[in-house]
C-alpha cells in the first residue's frame, strides 16, 4: 500500500463527489447503525446479499461473579461498512437498524477507498487494536513498515506501552494499535522518537486521491 492512498494527517475527510462515470460502481460507505446492533444488523445485510464489513476487535471483560470472557465488540461502535451502488442507498436503509449512510460536503455519500478498508482488514489480523478517545495534538511521525506504512501520525506521551492512534475523520471515530517503536519514524527533523514511552494519533484520512 502506498502513503498516497490516504492524505496528509492535516486533511480531514469530507468526501469525494462520484462522478458519472462511476456513479454505476460499486463503493464502501459508511452505514451509521443503531447502537449495540451492529451485529444484528450485519446479519440482516448478510441476509440480502449486501456486502458489509464490521470491524471486531477483542476485548477482555470481567463479570460481577468474577468470571472472565473474550468479547469481540465493534471496533467503530454504531458504524458498519457497506458496498453499494450509490442507487442501492434506499435499499440498505430499509434494513432493520440502519440509519444514514454517511455524506460528505453537501450530503452527497461520502465513499471510502478500497485501500483503507483493507488497510483495516490486514491491520486487525497483524496487530492488537482497539478503540480510542479522539486525538488531535503532538509531534508529528510516519509508520515505516506494516499494513500502516507511510501514514503519518502525532505523537503524544503516554504512562504505558506504545501505540499509534488513528482517527477515522469521517465518523470521528479513533482506535489505537499497538506496534513496535522501531515501526516509527520522526517527522520534525528529530534524530529519534523522545522517550520509548510514546504514543502517536493520526487521522485516517480516507479521502480519494
Amino acid at each position: 500500500m502506498q502513503s498516497s492512498d490516504f492524505k496528509g494527517i492535516r486533511q480531514g475527510i469530507t468526501g469525494v463527489d462520484v462522478g458519472t462515470e462511476v456513479t454505476a460502481a460499486s463503493r464502501w460507505f459508511a452505514l451509521y447503525t443503531t447502537s449495540r446492533h451492529e451485529k444484528r444488523i450485519a446479519q440482516h445485510l448478510s441476509q440480502r446479499a449486501i456486502e458489509h464489513y464490521l470491524p471486531l476487535y477483542r476485548a477482555d471483560r470481567k463479570w460481577r461473579d468474577g468470571s472472565k470472557v473474550t468479547l469481540e465488540l465493534p471496533l467503530f461502535p454504531s458504524y458498519i461498512f457497506v458496498r453499494i451502488k450509490r442507487s442501492e442507498r434506499v435499499s440498505v436503509l430499509s434494513v432493520p437498524g440502519a440509519l444514514a449512510v454517511v455524506g460528505g460536503t453537501g450530503g452527497t455519500p461520502a465513499p471510502v477507498p478500497d485501500t483503507a478498508i483493507e488497510a483495516l482488514r490486514v491491520g486487525l489480523e497483524e496487530h492488537r487494536i482497539e478503540p480510542h478517545p479522539l486525538l488531535r495534538v503532538g509531534q508529528l511521525a510516519r509508520i515505516r513498515s506494516g499494513a500502516f506504512a507511510g501514514m503519518e501520525g502525532v505523537v503524544v506521551r503516554k504512562k504505558s506501552g506504545f501505540r499509534i492512534v488513528m482517527t477515522l475523520e469521517q465518523i470521528m471515530q479513533s482506535v489505537a494499535v499497538e506496534l513496535d517503536e522501531d515501526d516509527v519514524e520522526p517527522l520534525t527533523g528529530e534524530s529519534s522518537l523522545s522517550g520509548d514511552l510514546l504514543e502517536i494519533g493520526h487521522r485516517l484520512c480516507m479521502q480519494e486521491a
